[in-house]
């Protein structure tokens, strides 16, 4: 099982004892893409959505999904998040909704940060689904983490 660190020794999950390493300033950020059909774009940058700003309830959202993780995700570690920035930009094909985490803990928070992408995504689907249910997320990604052993990465 070399590499597996979420195995034990008989191949069964397990939550890694991240006690022995160094707290260290970690951040990493990661985005969720949401196709829209244009009027729907239009609309949703235009504030013209039936069920209001939704950029700021997905905003909302995506932080939630952060603060949320390790209840999510089975092998993650709760731990202090010190800083949550979202923001929702307009593309071409829809919207991009763009997260970083930052810690000081033993453990990085790329899981909170595409959690929170995702969640701000699905939160972007709700608030349009009345006017475009063929709106479609994904990907979802890291696309950068910094801080601990590992140090830097860039998608």
């Amino acid at each position: 099982m070399d590499g597996m660190t979420h195995m034990d020794e008989q191949g069964r999950a397990r939550m890694v004892d991240v006690g022995g390493k160094p707290v260290t300033d970690r951040a990493a950020t990661a985005e969720a893409l949401v196709a829209l059909a244009p009027a729907t774009r239009e609309a949703l940058f235009s504030g013209g959505l039936p069920k209001g700003d939704a950029r700021a309830v997905a905003r909302i959202a995506a932080i939630g999904g952060v603060k949320r993780t390790a209840e999510l995700v089975p092998l993650c570690h709760p731990i202090p998040v010190t800083g949550v920035d979202v923001d929702i930009t307009e593309t071409a094909d829809g919207a991009r909704v763009l997260v970083t985490v930052r810690t000081t803990a033993p453990t990085g928070v790329e899981m909170e940060a595409m959690t929170g992408a995702a969640v701000g995504a699905i939160t972007l689907y709700d608030m349009v689904k009345g006017i475009d249910r063929g709106a479609e997320i994904g990907p979802v990604r890291l696309l950068a983490k910094s801080g601990g052993r590992s140090g830097e990465w860039r998608r």
